[in-house]
């Protein structure tokens, strides 16, 4: 989990872009997008309410996203690959997994994708 403190220095940072997410004017998640060097962008994290999840919402913020950066020569995310739903996203909008993977522990492995354009 992170801290407040550390979520108030990424906000900061002048390298990256913090988006709410809304649907219907409620606020139901959230997007963090990083701005690296050679026109590379990665998302890190992206979140959407349960409550909220499977009706398009990060589909249609990842389509977004990607036209606000136009200039994106690649994306690059992680997700966790006990999360199927976050895998299954990423590879329907057209990020390939890059077979990297992270163990965080017994229950959780990170994995990461990547998307050229």
């Amino acid at each position: 989990m992170k801290t407040l403190e550390r979520t108030i220095t990424q906000i900061k940072q002048s390298f990256t872009d913090y988006f709410i997410i809304h649907h219907l004017e409620v606020a139901v998640g959230g997007i963090r997008v990083v701005k690296k060097d050679n026109q590379i962008y990665s998302v890190s994290p992206i979140f959407v309410l349960p409550e909220h999840q499977g009706k398009g919402n990060a589909q249609e913020v990842f389509t977004m996203v990607e036209q606000i950066y136009d200039d994106a020569k690649s994306w690059k995310s992680g997700t966790i690959l006990q999360e199927k739903g976050n895998c299954y996203l990423y590879e329907k909008i057209g990020y390939k997994n890059t077979g990297a993977r992270k163990v965080i522990n017994d229950k959780m492995t990170m994995v990461f994708y990547e998307k050229y354009l």
